[in-house]
């Protein structure tokens, strides 16, 4: 008989005290870092600004911006730039990352970061229109998997959408900085679900990042996932292979590739999590894979950069929402604060 794990209530996962020492091997390609450089080496030989122009809106208390810049390989991408009206100073700056399935909307759905006074990029997810929200972007590639951007091109690295996903997450802090009335040394990643995943990814390939916000991060512990949630879009990929059998070494090597405890592994931000404990979409487990890892390349526990962890026992992919957010923005507040220039 095996061993049975304790579980967290309403799901089969670790229960909390669990969570907090899960510390799993994740398999790491020996090219990781390589293909990394490589991919992001090719994006960064096209300028990251490709058209910024002012969007027409009834919002009074927030000016807009239409930006375009250039994502994987050069390719268009979608974004909203938007600042407090009328502040014509640098301001810290957070990249915000989308849901899956969800796109950058309208301009005045997402006024949260600069409404306090942040500048804000709102980063459009390429082929993911439709799904659940508007988007912009397409993802002009075809390449052997399945229909869905969670099985998109997975049967190899190369041509996985999360690697042009990824690319762009990344271009997007190109983007921003290069923007007018950007502290460019300020610049947070924050992101829920699936854009929580890419904010971990972007904290473990971007350098200077003053801060990362992640809450309910996909594509963590990837494998675990897969097996354990029946839920999109992990379940996406189990429902791939339960027609496609012969294709799972593949498929597991390329998810290999954009599993977010690799990236958190290397990263060295601030980092602020939240995670419900009754999340079957987003396993609790996974996104404690990363956070406890977090940082840990750096080999000298002196060096791990400041994390803390929220978490939600009743909630499940919906988290702490408003008490969450409310959290978030008293951290950041605090972290941008003690990195601020001195005056004059």
């Amino acid at each position: 008989m095996g061993i049975v794990l304790p579980v967290s209530r309403a799901s089969n996962d670790l229960a909390l005290d669990r969570l907090r020492c899960y510390t799993p091997t994740v398999v790491e390609p020996a090219d990781f870092d390589q293909f990394w450089r490589a991919t992001l080496a090719v994006a960064a030989g096209t300028p990251a600004l490709v058209d910024v122009r002012p969007e027409p809106t009834d919002l009074r208390l927030v000016d807009v911006w239409d930006v375009t810049f250039a994502g994987y390989d050069g390719e268009p991408v979608r974004a909203w730039y938007t600042r407090p009206a009328g502040r014509s100073t640098p301001l810290p700056a957070v990249v915000e990352y989308a849901g899956y399935g969800r796109g950058r909307g309208l301009p005045g759905e997402r006024l949260t970061w600069p409404v306090a006074g942040y500048a804000h990029l709102l980063v459009d997810n390429r082929g993911q229109a439709g799904l659940f929200g508007r988007g912009d972007t397409p993802d002009p590639h075809d390449a052997p998997g399945g229909p869905s951007p969670a099985t998109r091109g997975i049967l190899a690295p190369d041509s996985y959408h999360y690697r042009r996903l990824i690319t762009d997450a990344v271009r997007a802090v190109d983007a921003v900085r290069a923007l007018p009335g950007v502290d460019t040394t300020r610049v947070a990643a924050v992101g829920n679900s699936q854009g929580g995943g890419l904010a971990l990814a972007v904290a473990g390939l971007v350098d200077g990042l003053a801060a990362l916000l992640v809450t309910a991060p996909f594509l963590c512990d990837v494998q675990r996932a897969v097996e354990l949630t029946e839920a999109s879009p992990y379940g996406e990929i189990a429902r791939y292979l339960a027609v496609h059998r012969e294709a799972e070494e593949a498929v597991r090597r390329t998810l290999s590739y954009v599993d977010g405890v690799t990236f958190a592994r290397r990263a060295t931000a601030p980092a602020h999590f939240g995670i419900g404990l009754r999340d079957d979409v987003c396993p609790p487990s996974t996104g404690f894979a990363a956070y406890n890892q977090y940082g840990a390349a750096a080999g000298d526990r002196s060096a791990t950069p400041a994390r803390e962890m929220h978490t939600y026992p009743f909630n499940g992919h919906e988290g702490g929402e408003a008490v969450h957010v409310r959290r978030q923005l008293r951290w950041l507040d605090a972290v941008l604060r003690s990195t601020a220039p001195a005056a004059g």
